[in-house]
């Protein structure tokens, strides 16, 4: 059996239903998502990237048939994914898999709920879909992480795994909702891996290319899928063959058993984990660092300099150029900044400990936030190098201005695999994002729906509630 056609039969099962756990994880997929796609849209501004693909969509036209989260706008199932994977993956709030170090939500919900829509789906439905999509993306993405590297190989060599493997999961998911066989599942995924891209620089030096990726990828699969129901085939081998996905990605280095052990029974799903920062996730362990020693009385004004100590890794995106970390080029540039976010720890704060206020153009332009992150350096940690990326770690030293030395070190991220968010934390994290651009009354109508969403008949109508003023 081909690795491809393990999954699709996995993804076919999955229409005899799923573990009360997942159905009910699969719950807070949607809600986390919805709610990130509302937060976005209090960006306004015409470059945003969800501006920009938005008026893209409605320029191709077509019948609509998909919702646009928050814009009461109907577009072709494609453009809807694209549009609302946009916005999913606007503020990096999106939710975490460890250790493929990737984000399968933002690509996977947007694709499922745009097909969901236009083929009548019922709700039940729906959550097979988002459950067998994550899942898939997860999986091709655990077999990257190499453990001599102790990373994703997808990560070592530039390449972004969410948008990459998302498209595939993102495939397999619609493929299930437009009720292919799993020879059609299977073709539709190996339609997606001719679709699947996204490089990382911007995380490192700015550009609006990376918010776009989740959407690309919702995109995608929805038109790998299609092409699969219209008769179009991919590779049987495409992902182990001699030219196949892994060859292509990774130069052959991939760990097969991850992708199919356990398929099915174990789920790795429940361990995908909701960010609590609006911020890249290398960053958090050093939020939660600084939170601590401003629990213990450390004020800005006591801080002569800070080392943030993290793994190699991470302190390529967080830490170098180390001239665009300590003063980036743009509020979102500033959520991939470590010395940014520890010093937005210090002295701002909001929501679960740093939110979406946080990045907002006046805490950006903020000349007291940017020259106590001016104070912070950047170091590779050999300790959090071994726990990386199993889970994410940082240290946090303090000399003060009268010489004494602060410590604190955090071996596992808050929403992290030791220290998941609570369901009533993330029933907060929902509601202050979608506060931000719905009436309260509105937001919480949402979520009644969503937590009902297993037992409606229909997706039709579920984003009604959403519509934002402007």
């Amino acid at each position: 059996m081909t690795i491809v056609s393990a999954l699709a039969e996995f993804a076919a099962d999955a229409r005899e239903g799923l573990p009360d756990a997942v159905t009910a994880d699969v719950t807070g997929r949607v809600l986390d998502t919805f709610g990130n796609c509302l937060a976005a849209q209090e960006l306004t501004d015409p470059a945003e990237p969800h501006e920009a693909v938005l008026r893209m969509a409605k320029r191709w036209s077509g019948t609509g048939e998909s919702s646009v989260i928050g814009r009461g706008l109907s577009l072709p199932a494609p453009s809807a994914a694209l549009v609302n994977g946009t916005l999913a993956h606007a503020l990096d709030f999106d939710d975490t898999h460890l250790p493929s170090v990737l984000h399968p939500s933002a690509s996977v919900v947007p694709a499922t709920l745009a097909v969901a829509e236009a083929v009548g789906a019922s709700g039940a439905e729906l959550c097979r879909a988002v459950a067998v999509g994550d899942e898939i993306t997860n999986r091709l993405g655990m077999a990257s992480y190499i453990p001599e590297l102790r990373n994703s190989l997808f990560f070592e060599k530039g390449w972004h795994a969410t948008s990459i493997c998302g498209t595939v999961g993102a495939a397999a998911g619609a493929a299930l909702l437009m009720g292919l066989s799993a020879d059609g599942i299977g073709h539709a995924m190996g339609i997606a891996a001719s679709m699947g891209a996204g490089v990382i620089e911007a995380n490192r030096t700015g550009g609006t290319v990376k918010r776009v990726h989740c959407g690309w990828a919702a995109h995608a699969g929805v038109v790998a899928a299609t092409m699969a129901a219209e008769g179009v085939t991919g590779p049987p081998t495409v992902f182990e063959g001699r030219f196949g996905f892994f060859e292509a990605f990774l130069d052959g280095r991939y760990d097969g058993d991850a992708i199919t052990d356990g398929l099915g029974e174990r789920w790795e799903l429940l361990r995908t984990v909701y960010k609590p920062y609006p911020s890249n996730h290398f960053t958090h362990p050093g939020i939660d660092a600084a939170l601590a020693l401003r629990a213990q009385g450390l004020r800005p004004e006591d801080v002569a300099e800070i080392e943030l100590g993290v793994a190699a890794a991470p302190l390529r995106t967080i830490g170098e150029p180390y001239e665009e970390k300590v003063r980036p080029r743009t509020p979102y540039h500033a959520k991939f900044s470590g010395p940014y976010t520890v010093a937005s720890a210090l002295i701002g704060g909001g929501g679960l400990g740093l939110h979406l206020d946080d990045f907002a153009e006046s805490a950006f332009r903020d000349e007291r936030r940017l020259a106590l992150a001016a104070k912070v350096r950047v170091v590779a940690d050999e300790e959090c190098g071994e726990e990386f990326p199993r889970a994410f770690s940082a240290v946090l030293r303090v000399r003060t201005v009268d010489g004494s030395t602060l410590e604190h070190r955090v071996h596992s991220s808050r929403g992290g695999p030791e220290h998941p968010l609570t369901f009533d934390e993330l029933r907060t994290k929902y509601a202050l994002n979608a506060s931000r651009v719905l009436p309260s009354e509105a937001a919480e109508a949402l979520a009644g729906e969503v937590r009902g969403l297993a037992e409606r008949g229909s997706v039709a109508g579920l984003l009604d509630t959403t519509v934002i003023g402007r």
